[in-house]
Formats: structure tokens, C-alpha cells, sequence
């Protein structure tokens, strides 16, 4: 009964005129982050966490500060303020947002010494590192800041270790993910407890709740596939808006 030719979807998504929404501004606990399609195409959404509401999102087409400051002057121009914002911890994109409590979102941390470490790692030195961060979203930012300590002075020599390189005489050290795995731990550290110091603001750990509107704006997009850039950035809007 609901079955339309892909011409009339065409001509409904050419006609459609995207609506805003009707929310008054407000101070928010925001969470960002960008999703991608391709290299080259993707979409930076702001979703208020208080609100459990999308209220800004912007095509880019890579993940850096500019867009996220665009994001972040458009809702300010609208009169929102930023309590506090979760952040997937990006180089560069927490300096946007200087002077406003950021935490840095706990389940991209796991999943960056996963990258480095494997979920099975062989050296021990790795296995203790890995149990250390799977540890993080249970412990107080004291404790995992003591395990982590002890971590380095058990390990310290090891992470010291070198290699040379014979064909160029150079050296390079042996174990250069296991110290990757630690030094993003260590610059990440002052970032991943903010939400234990504002109780009050009630910040989330993580941006699963907007990796959870990414999954469903894929999955509905999925079954429009092919569609032209313009219309499927309408499609898109529509979506998030909800």
C-alpha cells in the first residue's frame, strides 16, 4: 500500500523544504562528533544530552576544529550556551572548546588501545596496559591514575628498549605501540574523568548516545541508496531533526 515508484521519492525529497525546530535556547551539556560516508563526505551533528535532541549538524568534508567551531558558533548564535561537551578526543578539537568542562568520551579511548594493543596482545607488558583500560569506565580518575603510575614504573625500562636498524644505522624503539598505547592513555588522562567532577551538570562518558543516532541515520539511509548529494543531504536533516 505504501509502495512509491523511486521518481515520486525524487520529486517529494526535491520539494521538501526542511523544517527547524522549535526548542527555546539553553544552557546544554553538548556531544559531538562526525560520521562519514566516504573520505570525503561527512556530517558533524551537536545533540544536547539534557535534551536527548540533535541541534546542529553540518556537512564536512573532514573531521577538524573548523567545522566543530562552526557547529559551535551556530548554536551560540542562536543563544545556546555549552555547560559541558563530550568529545571523541581529536587532536586540535578540544582547543574549540577552551574554558568549557570537556570529557573525553570513554568508549573511543578503549577502542584506540584496542587499535594499538590488539584485543589480544602477546607481551605481557601489553596485557596489563589493555586490563588497565578496560578498567576505565568502572574506575575513580585517582585509582586509574595509580594503576596507570604503577603501569609505567613496573614498565618504564621496557618502553625503553631500542632496535637498530641495520640497512640505515638508525635506531627506533621496539615496543612503539605499546608506548603509543600509554602516551594516549597519559595526554587523555586530564580529559576522561570530567564527568566524576560536575555530578551536577549530569555529563555522559561516552558519545554512545549520539553513535546510536549515526546507526540509525545509516540504516534508514541504506534503503534510499543512490540518491544525488542534495537529496540525500535533505533526507539527512530530516533524520537528525527527530
Amino acid at each position: 500500500m505504501h509502495e512509491r515508484s523511486e521518481k515520486w521519492i525524487r520529486d517529494q525529497l526535491d520539494q521538501y523544504k526542511v523544517k527547524g525546530f522549535s526548542l527555546h535556547a539553553q544552557p546544554i551539556v553538548g556531544i559531538a562528533d562526525v560520521t562519514f560516508w566516504s573520505r570525503t563526505y561527512g556530517v558533524l551533528v551537536i545533540r544536547s544530552a539534557d535534551l536527548k535532541q540533535n541541534l546542529c549538524w553540518l556537512e564536512t568534508k573532514a573531521e577538524t576544529a573548523a567545522i566543530y567551531r562552526e557547529g559551535k558558533e551556530a548554536l551560540e548564535y542562536l543563544g545556546f550556551t555549552f555547560d559541558a561537551v563530550v568529545l571523541d578526543g581529536r587532536r586540535g578539537i578540544r582547543e574549540v572548546f577552551d574554558g568549557i568542562p570537556v570529557q573525553y568520551c570513554q568508549f573511543h579511548q578503549v577502542k584506540t588501545i584496542n587499535t594499538y594493543l590488539t584485543r589480544r596482545p602477546k607481551l605481557q607488558a601489553a596485557k596489563e596496559l589493555r586490563a588497565i583500560a578496560l578498567y576505565l569506565t568502572e574506575a575513580t580518575e585517582e585509582r586509574f591514575t595509580a594503576l596507570l603510575n604503577e603501569w609505567f614504573e613496573k614498565w618504564k625500562d621496557f618502553l625503553k628498549e631500542r632496535t637498530d636498524d641495520l640497512n640505515t644505522g638508525r635506531w627506533f624503539y621496539t615496543h612503539k605501540r605499546i608506548r603509543s598505547a600509554y602516551r594516549s592513555l597519559r595526554i587523555n588522562l586530564p580529559y576522561l574523568f570530567t564527568y566524576q567532577k560536575y555530578p551536577h551538570l549530569k555529563i555522559p562518558n561516552t558519545t554512545n548516545s549520539l553513535d546510536g543516532s549515526f546507526g540509525q541515520l545509516k540504516r534508514l539511509l541504506n534503503v534510499h541508496s543512490g540518491l544525488k548529494q542534495e537529496r540525500r543531504w535533505k533526507l539527512i536533516q530530516e533524520i537528525l531533526r527527530k
